[in-house]
């Protein structure tokens, strides 16, 4: 099963410039889970696609769907519970 999170930001946001450390240590320990950034000014269509309309969402998905949704700074362990649910 694919798990995937992505990382909705935009380079003048601040709460998600204090996200991405937490995102990197994620990436680093859970190597088989796919990490994407989403940059919502140069890709608005997919930030319309998953209705963003806060800075920074989270979004963990497998092959069946969304599984959990954060908006705003979520702090590691609440992504960690998001991406074990996920299966990864």
């Amino acid at each position: 099963m694919t798990v995937r999170l992505t990382d909705f930001y935009a380079d003048w946001c601040g709460p998600c410039k204090t996200q991405d450390p937490i995102l990197e240590e994620l990436e680093a320990d859970y190597e088989d889970v796919e990490f994407a950034k989403v940059d919502v000014d140069e890709e608005q269509d997919v930030a319309n696609q998953y209705q963003v309309r806060s800075l920074p969402t989270l979004v963990v998905e497998n092959d069946d769907g969304i599984v959990d949704r954060f908006v705003g700074v979520t702090q590691r362990e609440d992504l960690e519970a998001a991406l074990e649910e996920a299966g990864a």
